[in-house]
This record gives C-alpha cells, sequence and structure tokens, in this order.
C-alpha cells in the first residue's frame, strides 16, 4: 500500500489538474478586467470542464438526461470567487477553490466559512432559473436552483427552494436535501447546513459535505471519518476526489 501524500503534495497535484483543465474545449468568457492586486496569476477555468464538474453529483441520484447548461454559463463561471470550504453538490466545481493558501496560511478554518456577498451581475441567469422551473422537470430544476445559488442570487434561490419543494418526486427526495443544505452553507447559515446534512441519509455526497462542514467547523474527528469515506467511493479521475484528498489531509493535520 502505497504512503499517503502529505497536503503539499496534494495541493501540488489539484493545481497542475487546474491547469490541465485549461486544455479542453469551450473558450473562456473575457471579463475585460484585470485584478493587479492577486498574489498569484490564475488561470481562467474552462467552461465545459466546470460544467462537468458542476454536474458530477447527478452520478450518484437517479438515472436521468443531462440538464443543459444556462446560456450564461462561462460568464457565470468566470464571474466567480474562490470558495474555499466547498461542498459536493450541483453547479459547484472544484476548480472554485483558487485561494489554496489560505488553507495553509491560516490559524482558524472558522474564518474561512462562506459569507453571503453581493449577487453577480448577471439577472438572466434567474430568468432562466426561473422558466426552468416553470418546465417542472428534474433534475433541471434542480439545476436551475443550484445556478441562482452560484450567482449568489441567495433571495431568487430561497423562493425556487419554497417552489419547488412540494412537487419534488420521491426518487428525487435525496438530491433536493442536499441542494437545500448548499444553499444554507452558502449563505452563511453553515451550523443549520451542517445539521441538515447529519440527518440526511447517507450518500456519497451528503458523507463529503458532512466532512467539510465538520472540518471547518472544527470537529475534525468527525470530519476525517467522512470524508474518508466519501474520498474512498468518488472516482479517482474526478477532480471531486482530489478535492476530497486535499481536505482530508487538512483534516489530518488540524488535529
Amino acid at each position: 500500500m502505497s504512503s499517503p501524500m502529505n497536503l503539499g503534495e496534494l495541493l501540488s497535484q489539484f493545481l497542475r489538474r487546474q491547469s490541465a483543465a485549461q486544455a479542453e474545449g469551450l473558450a473562456c468568457a473575457e471579463s475585460g478586467e484585470v485584478t493587479p492586486f492577486e498574489a498569484a496569476a490564475v488561470q481562467p477555468v474552462e467552461p465545459r470542464v466546470a460544467w462537468k464538474e458542476a454536474t458530477a453529483a447527478l452520478a450518484f441520484w437517479p438515472a436521468a438526461p443531462a440538464p443543459k447548461p444556462p446560456a450564461d454559463w462561462a460568464a457565470l463561471v468566470s464571474s466567480q470567487d474562490s470558495i474555499t470550504a466547498l461542498p459536493l453538490c450541483l453547479g459547484n466545481f472544484p476548480q472554485l477553490l483558487r485561494d489554496w493558501q489560505a488553507l495553509v496560511n491560516v490559524a482558524d478554518l472558522a474564518a474561512l466559512l462562506p459569507r453571503a456577498t453581493r449577487p453577480a451581475a448577471l439577472p438572466s441567469i434567474v430568468e432562466w432559473a426561473e422558466e426552468t422551473t416553470r418546465g417542472g422537470r428534474f433534475p433541471d430544476v434542480l439545476m436551475a436552483l443550484a445556478a441562482c445559488r452560484l450567482a449568489r442570487h441567495f433571495d431568487a434561490a430561497s423562493r425556487l427552494l419554497q417552489q419547488i419543494e412540494p412537487a419534488v418526486p420521491k426518487e428525487w427526495h435525496a438530491a433536493f436535501a442536499n441542494e437545500r443544505a448548499a444553499l444554507a452553507w452558502h449563505r452563511g447559515q453553515t451550523e443549520e447546513a451542517a445539521r441538515d446534512w447529519a440527518a440526511q441519509k447517507e450518500s456519497i455526497p451528503v458523507l463529503f459535505n458532512r466532512g467539510l462542514s465538520k472540518l471547518f467547523l472544527k470537529q475534525g474527528a468527525d470530519a476525517r471519518t467522512s470524508l474518508r469515506a466519501a474520498v474512498e467511493k468518488l472516482p479517482e479521475e474526478s477532480a471531486w476526489h482530489h478535492l476530497g484528498q486535499l481536505y482530508l489531509a487538512l483534516a489530518e493535520i488540524r488535529r
């Protein structure tokens, strides 16, 4: 059995995967802006790669036709700030973790918990989500909810959540519950989200997210158990597998 990689090796591997991702597919949206104060150059995330990882959670829910991305997906991807405490759910992709140095340098992981921030200037995403939700097809309606959350239009996402909930088919209850907790997590209701994931039926995304929430809420032993279980079951070719390894290594050194 090979020895586990340390945090530095995992960080290097994670960054190599981010760089390699740029070799595929669609052109990235151009922002037309320069951020002169960034400490290091950050390559843009390629939208095709982001979409593949943003829909990875569907592999753990009922088989269904893949949803279509919103027309402004590339702009939505390019508008993202770094997210350090990143749950496995629809819409999220591991490349959102750009400020990896924060994981090494921060004294208190709770400082990296998500906070509600200004919405992205993409009102078309909300319009697309509302129109998609009216169609009532799963998993498209869950992706509509996820897109609003990713665009940080949290109030719109909450309205969609309440609209969707009464009509969620039984086979999609688990996926919906994961998305509900993810919305609470991203808008800064982290304790509520952690309780929600703790109460949900065990699945790979739920194990990942239980471990993530316990790690950043400083419950190290429980974090290791959940993250290890998730990493063992995630496909090795998935970027989520490598992000899980990164979080697990962090949980090991933060005992």
